[in-house]
């Protein structure tokens, strides 16, 4: 599938994904079925995050994860939509995470597939809001926590993007 995403620096050179295309329209019914479907073209791949070397995969279970999980089923409006809308840089989005926190799976369902714990991450992306007559009139700039679990293979896999929220700053006029 064709993307149109690319990555900038902000003007405290911060890294953002921009994502210059709004692939699922609405904020009342995103169709998730759809979104999860886009997912399954980055199974396979295996993205490096710039800051700490890291090699992460995007394995079979994300697709579903991220169009099904907790975090999904709590955004609604606006949320809802970028979380879908961010499908289109997720390889991006890994590669520019930055702050890595660790915390120690606690959680027996995950005990085989994240036995030696989670990570965190942060990352930003932007995503076009049109005015009435279809242009472009600015970028509004959203923040999200990259996870990744640590599998029983010693593999980090990615697991889902959460906690999306817009950032309060001034958005980025066209």
């Amino acid at each position: 599938m064709r993307r149109n995403v690319s990555i900038i620096k902000d003007a405290l050179g911060k890294s953002i994904v921009f994502i210059h295309d709004i692939r699922f329209q609405g904020r009342q019914s995103i169709d998730w079925k759809a979104v999860e479907r886009y997912l399954k073209q980055y199974i396979g791949e295996a993205v490096k995050i710039a800051e700490y070397s890291d090699i992460v995969y995007i394995g079979n279970d994300f697709p579903d994860e991220y169009s099904n999980s907790e975090d999904t089923v709590r955004r609604k409006g606006a949320l809802a939509k970028a979380k879908a809308n961010a499908v289109q840089g997720v390889p991006e989005l890994v590669e520019i995470a930055v702050n890595k926190r660790f915390k120690e799976n606690l959680n027996k369902k995950h005990k085989k597939n994240a036995k030696y714990g989670w990570y965190r991450y942060d990352s930003r992306f932007a995503l076009p809001v049109y005015s009435i007559n279809g242009e472009i009139e600015r970028y509004n700039i959203f923040c999200a926590e990259v996870l990744i679990r640590h599998d029983n293979n010693g593999k980090l896999c990615l697991y889902d993007i959460v906690n999306i929220r817009k950032e309060t700053s001034t958005p980025l006029e066209q």
